[in-house]
């Protein structure tokens, strides 16, 4: 699970520059205006996919990641064990993500972001293409305490497409790096 942190890390930082996608097999996308902004806090969780599905296909995930962006768009990014492509990662993105208590988060999905091999590149890393779409993602844990115990994801793109994650934590503490200081985007009742 370690050696794939640095591939999805920077996979992250490619989702932060200006977002177009495509996966493993064509998908139409949406080509939007690009989103500048750079990540601030990364969270790299260990576990297991127990579902992801990407437009109807079934595959295992190699690690999940929380990307928070200087500009609030957050993304929960998924490395896709795709044995035909090591660059297959799908970020379900949103914003104005909420806090219903210190033990959960729910963030409201606007668009998909879907890379892969075959997607154009800057500075070497392919730049996934976006796909405007609705759902939401839920996680159970606090990543200020360093746990979360699950994520559950789904969301339908603009072409009916449906995307599924369950992740389940393995219950190593999360790896939380503050990458540069920005204002919170979180709305928190308790603060």
């Amino acid at each position: 699970m370690r050696r794939f942190r640095p591939a999805l890390a920077a996979s992250l930082i490619a989702l932060a520059t200006p977002c177009f996608a495509g996966s493993s097999h064509p998908i139409r996308v949406n080509e939007t205006q690009p989103q500048n902004s750079f990540i601030d806090l990364l969270a790299l969780i260990s576990g297991q996919c127990k579902t992801l599905r990407i437009a109807g296909r079934e595959f295992a995930c190699k690690t999940v990641a929380y990307a928070h962006g200087d500009k609030g768009r957050v993304n929960f990014a998924v490395a896709v064990d795709d044995p035909t492509d090591d660059s297959h990662v799908v970020s379900f993105s949103g914003e104005n993500g909420k806090r219903a208590d210190d033990n959960s988060y729910e963030l409201p999905i606007d668009r998909m972001l879907l890379n892969s091999k075959d997607r154009p590149r800057v500075d070497g890393l392919p730049v996934p293409a976006e796909q405007t779409s609705t759902g939401v993602c839920r996680q159970t844990g606090n990543f200020a305490a360093r746990q979360v115990s699950n994520i559950t994801c789904t969301a339908t793109d603009s072409e009916g497409r449906r995307y599924e994650l369950l992740f389940v934590s393995d219950g190593t503490p999360v790896s939380v790096r503050r990458v540069r200081q920005s204002s919170p985007s979180i709305q928190d009742p308790f603060k």
